[in-house]
């Protein structure tokens, strides 16, 4: 029987070790951490649960196939609903927005109170469709590393398309077809979905409202968390060992072939496959030392990070939805903050999540879980602790002049996550939680492949390796690469 060895138990990992255990293979995955997930993590403080890390849920088939590949029924290990409700947006104007998961209710909203022409909306979203349907195929499901790609059905229909695909022009002018700014702003917030600066990245970025509004945004019915977990419970059911608490060393080379993994007591091999679900520009550095390693794309910007505050708050706020995003007045100089100056906007975009109205066991009666998230540099060496002070007191006036209540006295208990711990806790090179930024138009061609060009039986999955960052991208970059072995 032939056996593999997975670096790494976030999303990418895992799915990887259930294809690969599919296949017939004995799977080992060797997780640094205690828990596995990756950035998909939970965490409990006091009486409040959080999920540490993505909070939006899209192409829920991405993990319900792995189900049935294994001939196991999904809804058995983990269910989720379709949300009514987008998200909800507001300004500090006194304007605001709750997006419906109806199009056209929410294109006559815009309509109605943004002085849009009606019909502005759906136009945008069937632009999205449109890119996505020609990307889709192209991008998302084959390697751009392979010249069948390029010489694919798929790829014709990409050339045909080259100039309706935004490649050439950003995002920010893209979305500035619409007459209301704020409806610009909504929609450049997607280049933030990758770690991206609306103003740099192209117009291609386009792509990504179409999942969450054409398909639809889901929830799991336990939380975020729950993805990790069914997909954990699944390899083991299908005989995969997941080594917690044991960290990898060294990927070790012979003859030009992956062979063995070395642990700080142990080398396991000889193995037929090993992959990475570790960061790619730290399996190189710190996995691979005396391999030749690809600093063309290793060297690239990396992609924004986060700053994250997990608060339980001893309030329910009725105005408040599962997503809420609080703008910036200054959409431009925010992300020039983080991309150019380094740092954090005195006023920043806040994004507040809060699993606890869709599962109230997430907080205590009459409380709420709040997971506040602001878009941050990755880790340069930043004075992290004076950035956190302030931004945390920025971002407690905005909330309370916004909810028309002093937040701060609200605040029962406290985590925080940062661009330096993101680093630490992921393996993320320089915190970012993206791997390489996508601020420019040939970033999705510059992603490390699904494989390794020059050591054999190596293979990459991920967050940091085409075709990007995201839930639904990471459980893709597992099956191209499972597409690719044997």
């Amino acid at each position: 029987m032939k056996k593999a060895a997975i670096v790494g138990s976030g999303l990418g990992g895992l799915s990887l070790a259930i294809r690969l255990a599919v296949k017939g293979y004995t799977v080992d995955v060797f997780e640094a951490n205690t828990y596995t997930g990756g950035k998909l993590s939970n965490m409990e403080v006091g009486d409040y649960r959080f999920d540490a890390g993505p909070s939006l849920f899209t192409l829920p088939y991405l993990v319900d196939e792995l189900f049935s590949l294994a001939g196991k029924n999904p809804s058995d290990y983990f269910t989720y609903k379709k949300l009514d409700e987008v998200c909800r947006y507001f300004w500090d104007d006194g304007q605001q927005l709750t997006v419906p998961a109806n199009n056209q209710a929410f294109d006559d909203l815009v309509a109605d109170q943004f002085g849009e022409k009606s019909g502005a909306v759906l136009t945008y979203l069937k632009d999205s469709a449109f890119k996505y349907d020609v990307l889709n195929g192209l991008f998302l499901q084959q390697s751009l590393h392979k010249l069948s790609t390029w010489l694919s059905r798929s790829a014709l229909k990409g050339y045909l398309n080259l100039g309706k695909l935004g490649i050439f022009g950003t995002l920010h002018k893209h979305n500035s077809k619409f007459g209301n700014p704020k409806i610009t702003q909504l929609f450049d917030r997607y280049a933030t979905y990758n770690g991206s600066n609306p103003y740099a990245t192209p117009a291609t970025m386009g792509i990504i409202p179409h999942l969450e509004y054409n398909v639809g945004a889901y929830f799991p019915s336990n939380g975020m968390h729950s993805i990790t977990r069914a997909l954990s419970e699944l390899a083991i059911s299908l005989g995969v060992n997941i080594h917690l608490n044991t960290k990898v060393e060294e990927i070790i080379i012979e003859n030009k072939t992956a062979r063995h993994i070395k642990t700080q007591t142990h080398a396991f091999g000889p193995y037929d496959i090993v992959a990475s679900n570790m960061d790619v520009t730290n399996t190189y550095r710190k996995l691979l030392p005396k391999e030749k390693h690809p600093d063309n794309i290793l060297n690239q910007e990396k992609s924004g990070s986060g700053l994250i505050f997990y608060w339980g708050v001893k309030k329910e706020f009725k105005e408040l939805g599962l997503h809420n995003i609080f703008f910036s007045n200054n959409y431009k100089e925010e992300f020039n903050h983080q991309f150019i100056k380094q740092d954090i906007y005195d006023d920043p975009t806040v994004y507040l999540n809060i699993s606890s109205k869709h599962s109230p066991p997430d907080a205590p009666s009459g409380h709420e879980n709040w997971f506040v998230l602001i878009n941050a540099p990755n880790n340069k060496g930043q004075n992290w602790e004076e950035i956190i002070q302030r931004t945390r007191k920025n971002i407690i006036k905005k909330l309370s002049q916004r909810l028309n209540v002093d937040v701060g006295p609200l605040i029962v208990c406290e985590e925080i996550l940062d661009p330096r711990t993101i680093e630490s806790k992921t393996s993320s090179s320089q915190g970012a939680l993206y791997g390489n930024s996508s601020n420019n138009r040939f970033a999705a061609f510059l992603r490390h492949a699904n494989f390794s060009k020059s050591i054999a039986n190596l293979y990459f999955v991920g967050g940091s390796v085409h075709p990007g960052g995201g839930i639904p991208l990471a459980l893709s970059s597992a099956k191209i690469a499972a597409s690719y072995i044997d």
